[in-house]
């Protein structure tokens, strides 16, 4: 549940407008590598619009598997080694999990530029990339923590075993064009979008590693951050329908198109790839402004291509296939032969006729004793229906009616449902956790949900965090005196407390407010009771103080989560 690191830097981008996914760049510097390499200064994975760096200013730092920084992270094997600084697997001993760490000396010429670009990276807190966990100055060292996803595997990888089915190739596109518009509405660039950099988890979602950091630490720029990060994203998906890398160099594993002939449509390269993908991944890769069949415009922003994305027919999964399976065979044990000899080819072995059931006098005995229980049940029967129906008659007599209209103290009135009108997320230490998704926590709709952030300790937010909430108007001052919360995650615990608020942006802290009743749970529903009477309030808050653990879902990784999927209030 540690908070990041805060200041936002803007990452410069000051390069030519050639496509850096045209080089071959073997490195991989965040996550998971599916290759363990050691580059070295002189490999090619330099792009040949790198900043130059100065080898005597500064050095990699001297460091081993074992060595720990900052009493915590202990470094357990060298990932990569370029240009002055290292990429290594390491080991959170405080929370007991696989890190990743970035390592370069204070000194080098990028280590500010590093440092910047991982806290703005920190701070969009996207599930559709991997996270930065911290960035620190410490030593003359500067390092970069990241998360470390032992369950995905590199897109490298994946193009090794053939191209990718329509419909993968669909998701790849959407979901990596649609987590990097969001990145840009956010000034964040990525600019070294290869294979290397996108994972594809065991549950098939893409999640996109060293936004901002990958440039910083090589130090490329460009002037056109979104088209260098658009043609990316064609190469990905041109890559992914044909298996060839869409430039006449080969990278990453993938042959390159043959040299003199230009850029050709992936269906023109590969016989069966989907026309819809194959025009959208020309029109990622600009082309002079023209796709190969049709004068369709380019996509120059990952905005626009997310729109193009939307104008197509979505791409449905393969249907299931079933196999038939194999025709029973009787076993000579299921035939009764078991230990006996085999029959001699030719001969039919005689069956035994059985004996007439309960013929014998335990049978006949066993007869008589069913049929008498039957009579006597019959005869109970009977009994209780004629005593029934008896008792019914009194009852209509004239003064032997009771009324229920609220003669016994022990009766109260039935309750009512409240409907919301309105709701706002509680903003807390300003930072928010979904707000654009409060309405589906009233609409009657379990498909819509509002989600808190994920926190790495749990299940207590305190003192970390005071809660989290949410703010209901129910038009009107009411009488509350129950509510009903269902929530996506159970598991031990998820508490909350309803709160009576002066208005849907609270003037006074939640500990000055009235409280109404408080709940806890370990399954998908939580009730939450008012005291001994109903409190009256047109504004209530739902205030949540402790969630679950939960795996990995989609997009969000795991750690302690909760996600409301419906609230109702009764009074």
């Amino acid at each position: 549940m540690a908070e990041r690191s805060t200041a936002a830097v803007d990452v410069a981008d000051n390069s030519g407008d050639e496509p850096l996914t045209a080089k071959a760049e073997q490195a991989t510097a965040d996550g998971v590598a599916q290759t363990r390499e050691r580059d070295t200064a002189a490999d090619e994975d330099v792009a040949e619009n790198d900043e130059p760096t100065s080898r005597g200013a500064s050095s990699p730092p001297e460091l081993h598997s074992g060595h720990k920084l900052a009493r915590r992270y202990r470094l357990e094997e060298c990932v990569t080694r370029l240009d002055g600084f290292s990429s290594w697997r390491a080991v959170d001993e405080k929370l007991r999990r696989a890190v990743g760490v970035h390592l370069l000396p204070a000194d080098h010429p990028r280590a500010r530029s590093v440092l910047a670009a991982a806290r703005s990276s920190a701070l969009l807190g996207d599930p559709r990339f991997v996270q930065v966990l911290d960035a620190v100055e410490e030593n003359d060292l500067v390092y970069v923590v990241h998360e470390w996803l032992p369950d995905a595997t590199e897109l490298t990888a994946v193009l090794a075993a053939g191209p990718l089915e329509a419909h993968d190739a669909y998701q790849l596109v959407t979901q990596t064009s649609q987590a990097m518009a969001a990145a840009h509405r956010e000034g964040l660039a990525h600019l070294r979008l290869t294979p290397s950099a996108v994972l594809r988890t065991s549950t098939g979602q893409y999640r996109i590693r060293g936004l901002a950091v990958n440039a910083a630490l090589r130090g490329i720029s460009s002037d056109t951050p979104q088209r260098t990060d658009t043609e990316a994203i064609g190469a990905l998906l041109y890559a992914s329908l044909t298996q060839r890398w869409p430039y006449e160099d080969d990278a990453y594993g993938l042959s390159g198109l043959p040299k003199g002939v230009g850029l050709i449509a992936p269906d023109q390269v590969r016989a069966g790839v989907h026309r819809g993908l194959s025009e959208l991944a020309m029109r990622a890769l600009v082309n002079d402004g023209a796709t190969a069949s049709r004068q369709e415009p380019p996509c120059t922003t990952p905005e626009e291509l997310v729109k193009a994305i939307g104008e197509m027919p979505r791409i449905r999964p393969p249907e299931p296939t079933f196999t038939a399976p194999p025709e029973y065979q009787r076993t000579t044990y299921q035939q009764g032969t078991y230990g006996r000899p085999a029959a001699h080819p030719g001969v039919t072995q005689p069956v035994p006729a059985p004996p007439p059931p309960l013929q014998s006098r335990t049978g006949r005995a066993l007869k008589w004793a069913v049929s008498a229980l039957l009579i006597a049940a019959l005869g109970l029967g009977s009994w209780q229906l004629a005593d029934a129906l008896m008792d019914r008659e009194n009852s209509s007599e004239p003064g032997s009616s009771e009324t229920s209209g609220g003669g016994d103290k022990g009766e109260s009135k039935s309750a009512k449902n409240l409907t919301v009108k309105d709701a706002r997320e509680l903003v807390v230490e300003n930072r928010t956790q979904d707000p654009d998704k409060v309405g589906g926590t009233y609409d009657g709709n379990d498909a819509t949900l509002w989600r808190t952030k994920t926190y790495n300790d749990g299940p207590e937010l305190a003192p970390y965090k005071p809660g989290v909430g949410i703010v209901y108007d129910l038009g009107s001052e009411q009488e509350v005196s129950a509510a009903s919360i269902g929530v996506l995650y159970g598991g031990p615990h998820t508490s909350a407390t309803l709160y009576a608020a002066d208005s849907l942006s609270p003037s006074t802290p939640v500990s000055s407010m009235k409280k109404i009743g408080t709940g806890t749970t370990s399954g998908t529903t939580l009730k939450i009771k008012a005291g001994k009477k109903p409190v009256k309030s047109r504004y209530v808050l739902l205030w949540m103080t402790a969630v679950p653990k939960s795996a990995t879902d989609g997009y969000y990784s795991a750690g302690f989560k909760q996600a409301i999927k419906d609230v109702k209030f009764t009074g």
